[in-house]
């Protein structure tokens, strides 16, 4: 996929027309593929949500998860359409409480809620630390797949293994389809009492340039830097192409472009094989914001910034 890296935003958000018009498949890549798979767990979410539309609750998860995205891209103000540099931290939303670190759908879904502050929590984490939920609020739910049950552990003839206190003994087992459950959080701006968020001068452990340097060098990936002004990933050699580093104006503009390209990168068929498409295609779009979404979680994580504009 080639990149201008002068790229208009009129014509990036144009990338995305066919997206925009279609929920069933923006619920698909984006449920779907945001590790940059093509694995189809939409359908799980699906079946899971139809039960409860039809007790008459909230829309179906995927569908509401789209509507937020549809939206927020036909704005431009979709998190990955937002540019933010090392001097203005993102960091990543998470559960101060159980230590999660919300990924894939999940941090997309988060990160759309319009909140500043990172944290969030359930109602019961919030009240057994003796904070409270403000009044109106409305939780936002994240999704999880289990897939390993708990069973009786069973003999050669079928029947339960006794343990020494007469009762079935237990075993854990790979499901043949992952669960879906959901989780209802809420963010701590709508939490009475929890303390301010503790922001150091240093947001990372770590120098981010050194960071994507090491992700770069240890994905493999043929990189040349023989362009002057674009940067895309070519599928025919599998190598990605890039200006020199000296020709951005900050290093972390030239990481995030890398990095937006190596997510085209994973997509080559000896590794996830996916599909390609040409220039204005749905499947380029599908393309596109995967790789975009890819540059921003990864600018997120290690701390090198993202520019939508490269």
């Amino acid at each position: 996929m080639t990149i201008p890296l002068n790229m208009p935003k009129a014509h990036a958000a144009g990338i995305f027309n066919s997206l925009a018009c279609n929920k069933e498949v923006t619920a698909q890549i984006l449920c779907g593929g945001l590790f940059l798979r093509c694995c189809n767990k939409k359908s799980c979410l699906h079946a899971a949500d139809s039960a409860k539309t039809q007790k008459g609750k909230r829309p179906p998860f995927y569908e509401e998860f789209a509507s937020k995205i549809i939206e927020r891209l036909q704005e431009g103000t979709a998190p990955w359409q937002v540019p933010w540099t090392l001097e203005k931290a993102s960091l990543v939303p998470h559960n101060p409480v159980s230590g999660t670190v919300y990924r894939g759908m999940n941090r997309v879904h988060l990160a759309l809620s319009g909140y500043d502050d990172p944290r969030w929590m359930t109602l019961i984490q919030a009240n057994d630390h003796g904070y409270s939920i403000l009044p109106g609020s409305k939780a936002t739910p994240v999704v999880y797949f289990q897939f390993i049950a708990e069973k009786d552990k069973l003999d050669k003839e079928g029947k339960p293994v006794l343990g020494v206190d007469g009762k079935p003994e237990k075993e854990k087992v790979e499901l043949d389809k992952p669960i879906v459950r959901f989780a209802y959080v809420f963010n701590a701006e709508q939490v009475d009492g929890i303390p301010p968020l503790q922001l150091t001068d240093k947001a990372y452990a770590w120098e981010p340039i050194e960071k994507a340097e090491n992700i770069l060098a240890a994905s493999g990936a043929a990189i040349k830097h023989d362009q002057s002004n674009r940067a895309f990933y070519r599928r025919m050699e599998d190598s990605i192409h890039l200006p020199p580093k000296e020709n951005f104006d900050a290093p972390d503009k030239y990481y995030a472009t890398a990095l937006h390209e190596l997510g085209h990168w994973t997509g080559e068929e000896k590794r996830l094989n996916r599909e390609f498409g040409p220039f204005g295609s749905e499947t380029y779009a599908r393309e596109e914001l995967r790789a975009e979404i890819a540059s921003w979680m990864l600018g997120q994580e290690i701390g090198v910034g993202h520019d939508p504009g490269q």
